[in-house]
């Protein structure tokens, strides 16, 4: 594999697990050096254990963070770029499912604030405080975490459907607002991907169903008739942060297995 990260710095938020941790460990394995942001501390050192099993020249930074909390976000990157000089990616990755399956008639208003602040304005915070960065560089790209509900709306996921969709116009504002300082912006919309969040989301809307089952049938509908997996995404994600494709800007990019495409 070459090494399109050779000394490049790369931030990823939510690298505890699922596609943060799946992208994490592909890049370092293509000479990254890793800052690698989560809520939880426990998570960020199984991550960094699984790398440096891999990888043990990576160099990892850890940082126990909450992505909602602005101020957290400016210490985050502000201390990545001041101990490594630069900052070469960002992977805006942390987020959160819709927790209810409800109604908007009926949906709770504190899990809807509680999904914007984590989905929405922890990308949002990233982004405000790494740009600058790469327009004194010059160069750096971002990837945002959108979804197929960016592209199209889950029923009784209102405040999950809003925050993708804002995400992925928030992606577009960016893309031309600093495609001028060789800084390129993209998202990402994965489908039904088998990580322990959706996982969890799966067991929620089966009831009483045996969770396995139901995403059998669940994926019944995919052209692929399958979920994807962790891997599959973080060759995407690989893919935008390496800029070698560099006039690719603005896009929101599905991976799912062609399932936005079906009418």
């Amino acid at each position: 594999m070459k090494n399109r990260f050779e000394n490049k710095v790369i931030l990823i938020t939510g690298a505890g697990s699922g596609l943060g941790q799946a992208t994490a460990t592909r890049v370092a394995g293509e000479g990254a050096i890793l800052s690698l942001m989560d809520l939880s501390i426990d998570s960020l050192e199984k991550t960094q254990e699984k790398i440096r099993s891999a990888v043990p020249s990576c160099q990892i930074r850890l940082c126990e963070a909450d992505a909602s909390n602005e101020t957290a976000m400016k210490d985050y990157i502000e201390g990545t770029a001041k101990e490594f000089e630069r900052i070469d990616g960002l992977y805006n990755n942390a987020g959160i499912e819709g927790g209810e399956n409800k109604p908007i008639g009926t949906y709770d208003s504190k899990t809807f604030d509680k999904v914007i602040d984590i989905n929405l304005k922890g990308v949002f915070y990233g982004q405000k405080y790494t740009l600058p960065i790469m327009e004194k560089q010059g160069s750096g790209a971002i990837v945002n975490a959108s979804s197929v509900c960016g592209i199209r709306a889950l029923p009784n996921q209102v405040g999950y459907t809003a925050s993708k969709h804002a995400v992925a116009g928030m992606t577009k504002s960016a893309a031309i607002e600093y495609g001028k300082f060789g800084v390129s912006v993209n998202a990402i919309s994965p489908g039904t991907t088998l990580t322990e969040m959706v996982v969890g989301a799966l067991k929620q809307y089966s009831g009483e169903k045996d969770w396995e089952v139901f995403a059998k049938e669940y994926a019944s509908t995919n052209p692929a008739l399958r979920f994807g997996v962790p891997e599959e995404v973080a060759a995407v994600v690989a893919f935008l942060l390496s800029q070698e494709a560099p006039y690719l800007n603005g896009t929101v990019i599905p991976i799912d297995g062609g399932q936005s495409a079906r009418y």
